[in-house]
């Protein structure tokens, strides 16, 4: 008997991606449930601690460097997934160009080798004036706390306070801007695909991994491609033209996949119908008007506005409406409290893009910080400001690339007095090649390295 091609995925890498992932949905017990959560995680150290909520790419990457500058003190991370994933190369393994092994690395190997504590569980409160973090397992005293808990998604322009909606959005149309079952639900999507349009959406306003849509757009062309499945990726963007590496991704488009890929300007989704399976876009014309245009579709990745982790609120220091952590420059200090400090895609208020590289440069940062200050050592008065770099693959071989650089300079407030500002200065490559695609693995390979070992 002949197998169908979705027959065959069953018995694929799926199925194993899957298990790989299967506790991270598992929640922990609650106190009501179990009373031993309300007691302390840990005994009070001799020393000074850190407790450290967030295990990506900035939270990890503080842990190692806060213990190996200073040793004495107690390092400890609280996070609620049990297996790490990296968003990053993340859309080449939805392709089918890595596999899961590449993106995923244990907690406690890391933890073990630098002499840092990893906790499983959830955040529930967080007590500033006791210095206290309350956890699904237990409570834990600080000396220091250091927030990299990521985001949030908020689908209230969709759905409005339709949770339930919003929910069945989420797994029927996963963003997979949050590793862990969204993307394996993306990938089994992908590989179930037999036609039709695919429809991808770009977030409204600051959003994980500024790239992550239009590399997402290529790699699912890609893949179309490569297996002759006859389908339309189409790309919903609210801007006027892609950014960052427009012109190369547009250039890809055409290029590589121009009757796959159909990308759509200034075109904004207003809900979902998830019955008749149709996006609902608000369309902006060349003379300001706009329409309404609805666009079924197959398969969707649609990914809602970017929000900070309710984290971050939690500790109130938050800002604004996305409630993005507000932090003074360049310590990453809470402006809320100095013993408290947020950084990666948590952060708002400054120039920094949300990617890998710069949540990785922060925890850089922040661990000399945090270092000296247990050692009683004055801060530094000049600090190097993270850099960031941003590989994006259009193929299975091929990628184009940004470089940004951030630097303090000095500028006047609306009432003329002299301040420091940091401001950006970005290099494209634009020009897709194989030895940016090779680059982009050593890239990869060198970060998780720093954050990991060997």
């Amino acid at each position: 008997m002949k197998l169908s091609r979705r027959d065959m995925l069953k018995a694929s890498g799926i199925g194993a991606a899957a298990l790989a992932l299967g506790g991270v949905s598992a929640a922990p017990a609650s106190a009501a449930e179990n009373p031993a959560v309300a007691t302390e995680l840990l005994p009070k150290p001799a020393g000074k601690r850190v407790v450290i909520v967030g295990g990506g790419w900035g939270g990890l990457t503080a842990a190692r460097y806060i213990k190996k500058e200073a040793p004495e003190a107690e390092v400890v991370v609280l996070e609620k997934r049990d297996l790490f994933m990296s968003c990053p190369i993340s859309n080449e393994w939805l392709s089918g160009e890595v596999g899961m092994d590449f993106l995923t690395r244990d907690y406690y190997t890391a933890a073990k080798a630098f002499g840092y504590k990893m906790f499983q569980t959830t955040v529930t409160d967080i007590d500033r004036s006791g210095r206290t973090v309350k956890t699904t397992t237990g409570s834990i005293g600080y000396d220091y706390l250091l927030l990299a808990p990521g985001i949030a998604y908020d689908y209230t322009k969709w759905f409005g306070k339709d949770t339930l909606a919003a929910e069945r959005c989420r797994q029927e149309c996963p963003p997979a801007l949050m590793p862990g079952s969204e993307h394996v639900a993306l990938k089994k999507m992908l590989e179930e695909f037999e036609g039709g349009n695919f429809v991808i959406s770009v977030p409204d306003g600051p959003y994980r991994c500024p790239p992550a849509p239009y590399e997402r757009a290529a790699m699912v062309a890609h893949y179309l491609k490569k297996n002759g499945i006859q389908g339309k990726v189409i790309l919903l963007d609210p801007k006027a033209k892609p950014a960052p590496k427009g012109p190369g991704f547009l250039a890809a488009y055409k290029e590589l996949y121009p009757d796959i890929v159909e990308y759509r300007p200034n075109s904004l989704v207003k809900t979902v119908d998830l019955d008749k399976k149709e996006v609902v876009v608000t369309l902006t014309l060349a003379d300001e008007r706009t329409e309404e245009v609805r666009i079924p579709y197959a398969a969707a990745n649609l990914m809602p506005t970017n929000k900070a982790s309710e984290i971050v609120a939690m500790a109130g220091v938050s800002t604004g409406k996305a409630g993005w952590g507000m932090m003074e420059s360049p310590t990453f200090q809470s402006k809320a409290d100095p013993r408290v400090f947020v950084i990666g895609d948590a952060v708002g208020g400054y120039p920094y893009p949300k990617s890998g590289a710069i949540a990785n440069g922060q925890g850089h940062i922040v661990a000399s910080h945090i270092a000296s200050l247990i050692a009683g050592r004055a801060t530094p008065k000049e600090v190097t400001l993270p850099q960031n770099i941003c590989y994006s693959m259009v193929n299975d071989k091929e990628a184009i690339s940004i470089g940004v650089t951030f630097s303090m300079m000095d500028d006047k407030d609306i009432n003329g007095n002299d301040i420091k500002v940091i401001k950006p200065k970005m290099t494209e490559n634009n020009t897709r090649s194989a030895d940016l695609g090779k680059t982009t693995h050593e890239w990869y390979k060198g970060m998780m390295r720093d954050i990991f070992g060997s």
